[in-house]
């Protein structure tokens, strides 16, 4: 079969390579749709994870197949396997954990001591053709609404557990900086969590484009004063919540935290690159609250999964691209590392394309 292979720094490849068939417990699921996610471009720039390291849960050493956000069908399933049959729509969910540490043992196991991914420490990727995994990593997925939604569950699900970490719910004001799949996928969240006002700050005309059409107070933060509009927003009090989604560093964290009302939540939900200096005594001061927001749990999941069927989350409008797997570099990482990323929002690669 095809797959996405992550050599070295960027160096992805499609290669033939073997299919692996489901052992007791774990099903096959023939990819539709997979997602290119801002750690799959960290991935393919800088290459943290080395070919020779090999991770506890999966025993397996380098070059990995790579991609975490994907859906497809069940084609076989393994011994002991009840719950899903051949044919079955899937969401996977991809992160795995041991089960048996202190976090996993407080119920939070996307904290887990030994926690990894599919498509980043081993188990195939889901930019391939098929992948193997656990029965209780795919999720069955409503048929009416397909394996495109079913491809944005994974992301969604971040964006889930970062609303609940805030705490966020109906009365309040939130401000998200980044329109990215996240800042966006956040913005779905809130809103289904009863959040009506969602300010997002987003300098991408098209990315803030759809922001407002999804409901948001979208913002150019490069000619409009942020701090003027959140003041007006809220009567000078400051918002309630505030989410990081840019990662971009000093000067997002300082806009984060001005935004807050004394007591709010600043998430932060983005990967940051560099350090960033905080002054203790302003919260302190304050009693604002600095939390972050690190993937989900299979209850995330799970809850995104019911949220979208209710019809209180439709993420399919941050689909912005579809690519065959054959382009996934060019068309897919190289574009979203270049001019790409202020006009795509989620690009889904496809096998079958």
């Amino acid at each position: 079969m095809k797959a996405a292979i992550l050599e070295g720094a960027q160096d992805a490849r499609i290669h033939e390579v073997p299919e692996r068939e489901p052992g007791p417990g774990q099903v096959k699921v023939r990819v539709e749709w997979a997602g290119i996610c801002g750690s799959d471009l960290a991935l393919y720039q800088y290459f943290p994870v080395p070919n020779e390291y090999v991770h506890p849960l999966f025993g397996e050493h380098g070059p990995h197949g790579f991609g975490h956000e994907f859906s497809g069908r069940i084609e076989a399933v393994g011994d002991g396997v009840t719950s899903l049959a051949p044919g079955d729509l899937v969401a996977v969910r991809p992160n795995v954990w041991d089960g048996t540490c202190p976090a996993c043992l407080r119920g939070e196991p996307n904290l887990c001591a030994e926690f990894g991914f599919i498509g980043i420490n081993g188990g195939g990727g889901g930019f391939s053709e098929s992948v193997v995994v656990g029965a209780d990593a795919a999720h069955p997925f409503p048929e009416e609404l397909g394996a495109e939604a079913g491809a944005m569950v994974e992301s969604t699900s971040v964006a889930w557990h970062a609303a609940k970490v805030s705490e966020a719910g109906q009365g309040d004001v939130a401000l998200v900086i980044g329109g990215g799949p996240i800042g966006l996928g956040l913005l779905l969240c809130l809103r289904a969590r009863g959040v009506e006002r969602v300010i997002v700050s987003e300098p991408s005309p098209s990315r803030r484009e759809l922001a407002a059409a999804l409901g948001a107070d979208a913002v150019d933060p490069t000619s409009a004063d942020l701090a003027a509009h959140v003041a007006e927003a809220t009567g000078g009090a400051g918002v309630d919540v505030a989410f990081d989604a840019s990662g971009v560093g000093q000067a997002t964290y300082d806009t984060a935290f001005a935004a807050l009302r004394p007591g709010g939540v600043n998430v932060v939900v983005a990967q940051f690159h560099g350090p960033v200096s905080v002054d203790l005594n302003s919260y302190l001061m304050s009693e604002k609250n600095l939390v972050g927001s690190f993937a989900y749990t299979d209850e995330d999941f799970s809850e995104v999964i019911a949220e979208m069927a209710a019809g209180r989350i439709d993420p399919r409008p941050l689909i912005s691209s579809r690519i065959g797997l054959d382009h996934l570099v060019d068309a897919g990482i190289e574009h979203l590392l270049g001019g790409g990323r202020n006009t795509e929002v989620k690009i889904l690669v496809s096998p079958a394309l």
